[in-house]
């Protein structure tokens, strides 16, 4: 790990505002996984977010956008951010994932197939097109344009969007965890 957890304690003010908020929206959404260390300390994208809030705060501010009200099955959702870590090797975004994927009903069949970068055969059609629009877009280049149009028949253009936007969020949260080479937290 190249950053060092920052103790509550030891927040800047600016920090402290970003980690306050972060705080409340990591105990709220983002549960079965650890997060928090026990002297407060954030884990995952979170700690190298609050060491820069000039950069953590708006990437925090998709993340709530993206997490508020989301309008794909979290079925769905699951199925593109494992795709997107997957490609990415990301250690702690897997780890994450899958726990809350496997509270959102995925099989460990299913999950280890997507992890390992494959696509599995037992796909529902929605997660299937979120699997498709997950691929292509972290392959790169643009998007095709049936895959596209499958996604807003599948989905709707809101939520075709939605799509598009969370596997770019997972893009950066994958390269953040990867560039600072944030591990699995111990069990």
């Amino acid at each position: 790990m190249r950053l060092p957890l920052i103790p509550p304690s030891n927040l800047t003010p600016e920090q402290q505002v970003l980690y306050d908020d972060m705080r409340t929206g990591i105990e709220t959404s983002f549960k079965g996984f650890s997060t928090i260390r026990e002297d407060g300390a954030l884990m995952g994208p979170w700690n190298p977010w609050l060491h820069e809030p000039a950069f953590g705060k708006p990437v925090w501010d998709l993340v709530k956008a993206l997490s508020a009200r989301p309008s794909l099955p979290p079925a769905v959702r699951e199925v593109a951010i494992l795709v997107t870590g997957a490609h990415f090797r990301s250690a702690y975004e897997l780890y994450a994932h899958v726990i809350v994927a496997e509270n959102r009903g995925l099989s460990d069949e299913k999950l280890a197939t997507i992890v390992a970068g494959q696509r599995p055969v037992d796909l529902t059609r929605e997660e299937a097109v979120a699997y498709d629009v997950a691929s292509a877009l972290v392959r790169g280049g643009v998007l095709p344009d049936l895959t596209y149009r499958s996604a807003v028949a599948t989905f709707g253009a809101h939520e075709a969007a939605e799509l598009i936007q969370l596997v770019g969020l997972y893009c950066m949260v994958s390269v953040t965890l990867n560039g600072f080479d944030v591990p699995v937290p111990e069990a």
